[in-house]
């Protein structure tokens, strides 16, 4: 999955899905059709998703360089059957070593948040995960989970909101062409039930500038 800002998501990804019986067909033109799920958006926040280490204590000399890793492969499930909803974000840690002699294990920290209108942080912990680098070995990878809670009640539209979202117009009607999506209060409505978990490195102040400016 592609690296991606704390912003909230687009309106298509919050109101996504597929129509079944009862649903509001957009073909129709009478409404648009909700099938809308509880569960979080997973990704990882820009700059955050890649970490750089060095073998000296606030060196950033490229010929100083001691390991380098990537987040990838990162995929969510998400159980929506309880009044909570339980997330969880299963990840990649893909890492480049650049001194080879020995054998190595090398541990680097990780966080989990899970975001409220694309701003909030509603909960956060920090993991870690650990590479097992065989002597002679450049590369090795790991794989490394997070989880966490929703409430579902945040999660869902109000009714009111919904009923504005779906309500039937007819052709005529004043407010026939008019997108119930650009209404300020549907879209934030829309941003407060909409929920992203994010999974990134723990990174220091030295690695977060080295990430941004590099």
């Amino acid at each position: 999955m592609k690296k991606f800002l704390f912003a909230a998501a687009g309106l298509a990804l919050a109101l996504g899905g597929c129509s079944k019986e009862g649903d509001l067909d957009l073909s129709s033109g009478v409404g648009v059709n909700v099938v809308r799920s509880g569960c979080p958006i997973v990704g990882v926040p820009e700059g955050l998703g890649d970490i750089t280490t060095f073998r000296s204590a606030g060196s950033q000399n490229f010929s100083d360089l001691d390991v380098v890793a990537d987040i990838t492969n990162v995929r969510g499930s998400c159980n929506e059957s309880g009044a909570k909803i339980y997330s969880q974000v299963d990840f990649d840690v893909q890492a480049r070593r650049y001194d080879t002699r020995q054998a190595r294990q090398v541990t680097l920290p990780y966080f989990s948040v899970i975001t409220q209108g694309g701003t909030a942080v509603v909960a956060k912990r920090v993991g870690e995960v650990t590479l097992n680098f065989a002597a002679g070995q450049e590369r090795a990878s790991a794989k490394a989970s997070a989880a966490g809670y929703i409430d579902r009640a945040a999660a869902t539209l109000p009714d009111d909101i919904r009923r504005q979202i779906t309500r039937e117009r007819k052709a005529g009607d004043a407010d026939a062409a008019l997108d119930p999506l650009a209404q300020p209060e549907v879209r934030a409505a829309i941003a407060r039930a909409t929920f992203e978990h994010l999974v990134g490195f723990q990174l220091s102040q030295d690695q977060l500038r080295y990430n941004v400016t590099r």
